[in-house]
């Protein structure tokens, strides 16, 4: 049994579809492209697949900083509507699973927006821990338009960042809301120029990740997106352990140590 699993999963990673993956182990950044001109659109297998990269990148040692952006100046359009009408009923109802494995992860997740982040990109990209977006992009969830809803925690994503009242002018009207009015609302962590400025943003914000402490970025992701549903008081209990979880680390005591002496601190995520 446990080798006709071992099958299936790498079967399912053997050929991304319409996607492609670069690790640089010198920067320790993973770069997982949408790649199906012209949109980049994301398919039923793809969102599947997202979801056991995540799980495999959170694992990897030479990996410190996640990355998902689209190829040739375009993230995405959004999902392959034609070929959900090949998935049989009850297919779909799981899509948020998959499509939130970045919020899952334990490392920092960097959304690159281009041109258009439509869809289940847009989905894909909330449950990133940053979205950085050119100044001339748009972002939506348009599936009001054909008749259908958004399917991959799109919608619940939207209401809990910004509201009711402006969830359901996104949602309900199918709005195109350009970049720099989403970075108003708080949908975006950043707007910057072009794609060349996009490169340098990634970079920037990679280099600073990489260069703290893995343990207390895995710890403090792991407490925030927790707190997000939970009581205030809850929040505050789960924060207080955690704080306490890591002043027993190598990696507090070195941070500490760095900060006293006035040098660079050399974690190793223990």
């Amino acid at each position: 049994m446990i080798e006709k699993y071992a099958k299936q999963r790498g079967e399912l990673l053997s050929q991304l579809d319409g996607m492609r993956l670069h690790v640089d182990t010198t920067k320790r950044i993973a770069t997982l492209t949408l790649d199906r001109p012209p949109l980049n659109i994301v398919s039923y297998k793809a969102r599947q697949q997202i979801g056991a990269l995540f799980e495999e990148l959170g694992r990897d040692p030479e990996v410190g900083v996640i990355v998902i952006r689209g190829a040739n100046g375009v993230y995405t359009s959004g999902g392959d509507v034609r070929g959900f009408f090949d998935v049989p009923r009850d297919g779909m109802s799981h899509l948020a699973w998959n499509i939130g494995a970045p919020e899952r992860c334990p490392k920092p997740v960097i959304a690159a927006l281009e041109k258009y982040a439509f869809g289940v990109g847009w989905e894909l990209a909330l449950a990133c821990d940053f979205r950085l977006a050119t100044k001339e992009t748009l972002v939506a969830l348009p599936e009001i338009t054909i008749g259908q809803m958004p399917g991959s925690g799109g919608s619940m994503r939207v209401l809990r960042m910004v509201g009711m009242g402006r969830a359901k002018d996104m949602v309900l009207m199918g709005r195109r809301l350009p970049a720099p009015e989403a970075h108003a609302w708080g949908l975006i962590t950043e707007v910057v120029e072009d794609s060349a400025a996009m490169d340098k943003a990634i970079e920037s914000y990679a280099a600073k990740l990489n260069a703290l402490s893995p343990l207390a970025l895995k710890t403090l992701k792991r407490v925030l997106n927790q707190g997000e549903d939970s009581s205030l008081e809850a929040s505050f209990d789960l924060e207080g352990h955690a704080y306490e979880k890591l002043r027993d680390s190598d990696d507090y005591r070195e941070g500490a140590h760095a900060f006293f002496e006035k040098r660079k601190a050399k974690y190793t995520g223990q």
